[in-house]
């Protein structure tokens, strides 16, 4: 499901009659980078083939990229970032496809709410980049009347002129934490998450610079911290139990990482990025 790499036509050599095909001109998704294994973190290349890509004609692009490349992944530590990183974005809606429809969990909600009208809302689910990704969350001020002090997602409800859920959870990261969106790569969407406020949440993960400075809105994010990515790809880390909430049993998941409870809504987008990643 990953989505598509930047692609050229070109004609097969010394063969005009041949039906055009699809050359890649990078299948990395976004701007490489090299991890301290000399592998670019998205695709795996090395700096060598990076900068001879252009250069290489169709045979030898096809060639890394059907033998080299595929070989090379399983010989990575499955945990490893690159590794992860790759797994992750297999396991995304495509940014050319959005998730449409209910989320995931209507049928609960509808329990609780009925089967009304979500609003639309989208939040960011940022990996700073980095040997280990870690993944951004904030804390939420106690004077918010929705999930005060609460660990959530950078992100919020869809304004008309943002047309779509990627300028929502960029606009809403601006906002909320700084996050400057030039140093943001959106990589693709997990399944829309409906809440008990009446919601209809889409999520976005991109990656995030190494380099980019946070800086909480003190209106609405009493705290911005980080977790490392393998926390939640750790099975013991993950809790489950049930609760009571207006007369139904409701399961539930949370993860405890340094003090901060990851629990509600949060933990239930992550729940869906393990089960898409085959980790839960």
């Amino acid at each position: 499901m990953r989505a598509n790499p930047v692609v050229a036509w070109a004609g097969m050599s010394n063969d005009s009659s041949a039906a055009a095909t699809l050359i890649p001109l990078t299948p990395c998704i976004g701007t490489c980078r090299l991890d301290e294994r000399g592998y670019c973190i998205g695709c795996l290349r090395t700096g060598e083939e990076i900068g001879r890509w252009r250069l290489m004609n169709d045979t030898e692009r096809l060639h890394v990229m059907r033998e080299i490349l595929p070989a090379r992944r399983e010989s990575v530590d499955p945990n490893s970032a690159p590794a992860v990183l790759d797994a992750l974005r297999d396991a995304l809606w495509p940014l050319s496809t959005p998730p449409t429809g209910p989320g995931w969990n209507h049928a609960d909600m509808t329990e609780l709410l009925g089967d009304g009208p979500r609003q639309p809302a989208a939040v960011l689910i940022g990996l700073r980049e980095g040997p280990q990704p870690r993944l951004v969350l904030t804390v939420r001020t106690d004077h918010l009347q929705a999930h005060a002090g609460q660990v959530a997602f950078p992100g919020g409800r869809t304004d008309p002129a943002d047309g779509n859920a990627l300028t929502t959870a960029l606009r809403e990261s601006e906002e909320e934490i700084g996050l400057d969106r030039a140093l943001v790569t959106p990589l693709g969407y997990l399944d829309c998450f409906e809440t008990i406020s009446g919601f209809r949440i889409t999520p976005v993960v991109a990656l995030i610079n190494a380099e980019a400075q946070l800086y909480p809105a003190p209106d609405e994010v009493a705290e911005v911290f980080e977790v490392p990515l393998a926390f939640f790809l750790e099975p013991a880390n993950l809790r489950r139990y049930t609760m009571d909430f207006r007369g139904h049993r409701r399961p539930m998941v949370e993860f405890v990482h340094g003090g901060h409870r990851i629990w509600g809504a949060t933990a239930a987008m992550l729940l869906n990025l393990l089960q898409r990643m085959g980790r839960a």
